[in-house]
């Protein structure tokens, strides 16, 4: 099986990242248009409820699966990766067929109790077979980016992401006649769809690949039959080890791995869940009829936050590549190269980040006004701008926290951000004054909350520190580049705004990428890591 280095497998993980946020636009702006801000919202309710139940099935698994098999892998403990796997597949399918069935019976009352809008009841119906396809789907993931082939997983990715948005856009067409409510359901026809392509690309991954080791293994038998001597005592070995390992418990050491991480993400999952029930709720205690309410939240979930989210792509790619690394040191008491890769992964977030802080928050007007036509919700842009800062860091942290085997920590900062978010949604949300704003500053005091308190915890768990000045000469960029690129908005070159837009946003990305290598930030050997492009800037020597 093809092995990638920490860099290559995050790059592999950013590139399919950055086309499914790029790709994944396109049904956000299409959406609101077929749909309305109304059909996406009721399509955004349904979302807390699933990913709460696929948290359960998905949330600690496919990482203790990488984690678990990263270290085994590490060994050359083939048949340990056999057994992790097999009982990894066996929990998530057992968990996904219960979960859908509790699942299928409570929609009626989830649909008429839980929410204030009845209508999502469509939509919760056609999200049942995502269950058991999308646990499959991540146990495969899982065995994937603990043999640190991030490949599938990009691929898988990326079919998903191409058939969602085809099934998407077609299916609320063709459903939006009859109600609003099945235009809805439509839209998350198209989420099936495109998770079942994905599945079918992970077996046919690992098919393949399985097909390799079987040829690998007979290559060994055959040596031993020719008289090696060598691989007969290896054999043997292999026999005892086998003996060994049926007497270690291998599911029960799965889900002890696996809860504490599931815990941590469903509290992250409860908490969306009952931000969404809550949000409703106390906008419509300020005076806000339930249709109101729905458009509202539809607009800051499905239109605001995904532009936010965009350069998660690389936060994401770094956490997945992070695990596995991070916990094959850690097993061999590596702390060079624990220090060494989460300064990479924290520099990078950093400096990927930033600019798209910058023009979020100075454009945000001309960016709702070209994605959505919708220029009233931009003031939610700008007041979520600067907080981007704190997601694009979190998803590193979090992921060290868990491979560094302190998932309960994670548990604990998690915990205290959800229930801080909560209070301020239902103080300030209810009030007139603030309505969805009281939203949206309690989302922004808990992404800013956790993720502090998960940098005081990586800290005192292996004691990494970020250098004050790379945040310095980050900040001083960003300032330049925000003057800049304000600079060359106002100057109306061009005859239409999203020309304006786009020019000022280039050109202000230009300068920054500069000022980074001006500054040291980003240099020849950061570059020279890079796959393809890295020969060019580091020539082999004769």
């Amino acid at each position: 099986m093809t092995k990638q280095t920490f860099i290559k497998g995050a790059l592999i993980l950013l590139a399919a990242g950055v086309l499914n946020r790029i790709l994944g636009f396109v049904p956000r702006i299409a959406l609101p248009r077929i749909i309305g801000a109304e059909g996406v919202g009721l399509y955004q309710l349904v979302y807390p409820f699933l990913i709460v139940l696929l948290t359960i099935i998905t949330g600690g698994i496919p990482l203790a699966v990488a984690k678990w098999i990263a270290e085994a892998e590490s060994k050359g403990d083939v048949r340990r990766v056999k057994q992790i796997f097999r009982a990894a597949m066996g929990l998530s399918v057992l968990l996904a067929l219960g979960l859908t069935l509790v699942f299928a019976l409570l929609i009626p009352w989830i649909s008429t109790n839980l929410m204030t809008d009845s209508r999502v009841y469509r939509t919760l119906q056609v999200t049942t077979p995502l269950l058991l396809i999308i646990g499959i789907g991540s146990v495969y993931r899982g065995y994937f980016q603990g043999m640190q082939n991030m490949i599938p997983t990009a691929l898988s990715q990326t079919v998903e992401t191409i058939i969602r948005i085809i099934g998407s856009l077609l299916f609320a067409s063709w459903l939006l006649p009859y109600g609003i409510e099945w235009g809805a359901a439509g839209a998350m026809l198209g989420v099936v769809a495109g998770e079942i392509a994905a599945l079918a690309v992970l077996l046919w991954n690992y098919k393949a690949n399985r097909t390799k080791d079987v040829g690998a293994v007979q290559s060994a038998s055959e040596a031993v039959t020719n008289g090696d001597k060598q691989p007969l005592t290896d054999a043997k070995s292999t026999l005892s080890t086998r003996r060994l390992l049926k007497r270690q418990p291998i599911l029960r050491r799965l889900i002890g791995l696996s809860v504490p991480v599931t815990a941590s993400k469903l509290i992250g999952s409860f908490s969306y869940l009952f931000e969404s029930i809550l949000t409703a709720r106390a906008l419509a205690a300020a005076g806000l009829l339930a249709a109101e309410a729905t458009a509202l939240y539809g607009a800051l979930q499905g239109m605001i936050i995904p532009i936010l989210l965009l350069p998660t792509a690389l936060t994401y790619s770094l956490a997945v590549s992070l695990v596995p690394n991070l916990s094959e040191a850690a097993a061999k008491g590596d702390r060079v190269t624990i220090h060494k890769r989460l300064h990479q992964s924290m520099r990078l977030s950093l400096v990927t980040g930033a600019p798209f802080i910058v023009v979020m928050g100075l454009f945000a007007e001309p960016i709702c006004l070209l994605l959505y036509d919708h220029a009233d919700i931009a003031p939610m842009l700008k007041w979520m701008a600067p907080i981007g800062l704190f997601i694009y860091l979190q998803a590193p942290l979090q992921a060290a926290l868990q491979a560094l085997d302190k998932p309960g920590t994670a548990l604990m900062n998690t915990l205290i951000g959800a229930i801080v978010k909560l209070v301020l949604i239902t103080e300030l949300a209810s009030q007139p004054e603030f309505g969805i704003y009281g939203a949206l500053i309690a989302i922004n005091v808990n992404i800013a909350l956790v993720t502090l308190l998960h940098w005081f915890s990586v800290i005192r768990a292996v004691g990494f520190k970020m250098q004050l000045l790379d945040f310095v000469k980050v900040g001083a960029a960003m300032i330049i580049m925000g003057a800049a690129s304000l600079w060359v908005m106002n100057r109306h070159l061009l005859p239409a705004s999203w020309h304006n837009l786009l020019l000022a946003s280039f050109l202000g990305m230009l300068l920054y990428i500069g000022l980074m290598i001006k500054m040291g930030i980003v240099n020849k050997d950061d570059v020279a890591r890079i796959p393809i492009v890295g020969k060019w800037i580091r020539p082999r020597t004769p």
